[in-house]
């Protein structure tokens, strides 16, 4: 007696569209009890994200799915100059570009580099039935759709922000919050590590700023108390990148600096102590541009966050310094942005950094809803990149409706369509596509109090930012985009992700 059959999955119907799809609707690929996954050669990344396939594959289907070298109906193949479009028209492939072949024999990828080959995976992943992320076993046929997809990121930055400062994650719930990330190919998550209710990572040197700005009673309404030792912090640095995923820390500064002041009072103006802050306000705190006890706290802690993450980029915020004169915050950024390329990382701020002349390897973060920003178009104009992360689309802590919970609404009511229904290389007059490192989806946890909050107000939003990010701007449409999200109900369902079943999203 056959087993019964899950509904067939179309080769198109996953998030972030593919760049190109050519269905082949009589070349579908059934896994079985005999399928086994075959790697690269050599290459133990090409092995380790064998090992993940597997390890996602089997829980459902029951199947042994061994991995190696030799034999495999499932391929994960490295090829450094890799057929990537049949046209010819595709050269000089980004590392997470992919080619993904399904026939009734088998499924090959073809990849430059291991992310693509990671990539491909989530692409795999989703081409199954939503039991397939079932945590066990599932009775049907698991029924891969044939045809190819050939497939290459729009931007090489596609992040999201989780901000641990106002209410603390621990290691667990970042981790599961990577692992719900990777699903739709982001590749960068920001880490806010300090503000005023709360400092999170522990800086030798400097012991009270977790002692007493990490502890009890810190966080907004002194609920989040908690921080990341350095093992905490490389653990998770690590665990990111076997997910090729950069984590992008922040040390914001010369603003929401409270929690840093409260355990060092030097680092005030008169040298006294300032009161703990459980509150939402902003603007109110600020570190002495002209103390040279401020730049030597700051270097140092450059110095070691630098230590710590083998990424790029190191975020200096540098928003909302409204107790900042403008004087004193030109001062502050020309201090510093000498002092994060000394420790080898390419500096990031929010876009008010951009108010200061910056050299053309710093970035630009831009958050506010406005429609034009003369300092983020001017630092675009001299060779800067730009993260656009306008506060009105991609902001995951803004509510969905206007009696929802938890959230915010300052820059507005954000529904998915919203989230989606705009694109980057249009936001800002004087930044267009080619001054684009790509998207952001910052989450401020002021309201969030646990992980089932964070994920009901990532998702079903962030998947829209995703293509965004992902997929070519001609693939761009909504009523396609809704369709594909409405499949994500039940494999959120099946990973136990807490979600906002959206009305505008006909859930299957």
């Amino acid at each position: 007696m056959s087993e019964p059959a899950f509904q067939r999955r179309g080769l198109g119907d996953v998030i972030p569209a593919p760049a190109e799809v050519r269905p082949d609707p009589a070349a579908d690929f059934t896994i079985g009890e005999g399928t086994a996954i075959r790697t690269a050669p050599g290459s133990t990344e090409a092995r380790r994200i064998g090992e993940y396939l597997a390890a996602l594959l089997r829980p459902a289907t029951g199947y042994a799915l061994p991995v190696g070298e030799d034999s495999g109906e499932i391929a994960l193949l490295l090829d450094p100059t890799p057929d990537l479009d049949a046209d010819g028209d595709f050269d000089g492939a980004p590392d997470e570009s992919y080619r993904l072949e399904v026939t009734a024999s088998g499924v090959t990828v073809w990849a430059a580099a291991a992310a693509g080959l990671f990539a491909a995976v989530q692409t795999l992943r989703q081409l199954l039935p939503a039991a397939i992320d079932a945590s066990g076993p599932q009775q049907g046929t698991w029924v891969l759709p044939g045809g190819e997809i050939v497939d290459r990121p729009r931007f090489p930055y596609r992040g999201a922000m989780l901000d641990i400062a106002r209410h603390f994650f621990t290691v667990a719930e970042i981790k599961a919050y990577i692992d719900s990330l990777v699903q739709f190919k982001i590749n960068h998550l920001h880490l806010h590590l300090t503000d005023d209710q709360g400092w999170r990572l522990e800086i030798d040197g400097w012991p009270k700023l977790t002692e007493v700005s990490g502890g009890e009673g810190t966080g907004v309404d002194g609920t989040g108390p908690g921080f990341l030792t350095r093992a905490d912090y490389t653990e998770l640095v690590g665990y990111a990148a076997e997910r090729f995923v950069t984590i992008v820390p922040e040390i914001d500064m010369p603003g929401h600096v409270n929690a840093a002041q409260v355990a060092y009072p030097e680092l005030t103006a008169d040298g006294v102590a300032v009161a703990p802050r459980t509150d939402m306000e902003v603007g109110y705190s600020s570190l002495v541009a002209d103390k040279e006890e401020t730049y030597a706290f700051v270097e140092d802690v450059v110095r070691e966050v630098a230590a710590l993450t083998p990424g790029p980029y190191l975020h200096i915020g540098g928003d909302e310094a409204q107790a900042t004169t403008a004087e004193d915050y030109r001062t502050f950024i020309q201090r510093v942005l000498p002092l994060v390329a000394k420790y080898g990382k390419r500096v990031v701020g929010w876009h008010e950094m951009a108010g200061v002349e910056l050299p053309e390897t710093a970035i630009a973060q831009y958050w506010r809803i406005e429609a034009t920003d003369e300092g983020t178009a001017r630092a675009a104009a001299n060779g800067s990149k730009v993260i656009m992360s306008p506060a009105d689309r991609t902001y995951l802590d803004m509510k969905y409706t206007p009696d929802s919970k938890p959230g915010l609404d300052w820059a507005g009511v954000i529904n998915v369509e919203r989230s989606y229904d705009w694109d980057p290389a249009d936001r800002l007059p004087g930044v267009s596509e080619q001054h684009l490192l790509g998207v952001e989806a910052p989450l401020w946890s002021e309201t969030l109090r646990s992980l089932a909050d964070v994920q009901t107000m990532t998702f079903p939003r962030l998947p829209a930012v995703a293509e965004i990010g992902w997929s070519p701007r001609a693939t761009h449409d909504w009523e396609s985009f809704r369709q594909r999200l409405a499949a994500f109900g039940p494999r959120w369902r099946n990973q136990g992700i807490a979600f906002h079943a959206s009305p505008e999203i006909p859930w299957t």
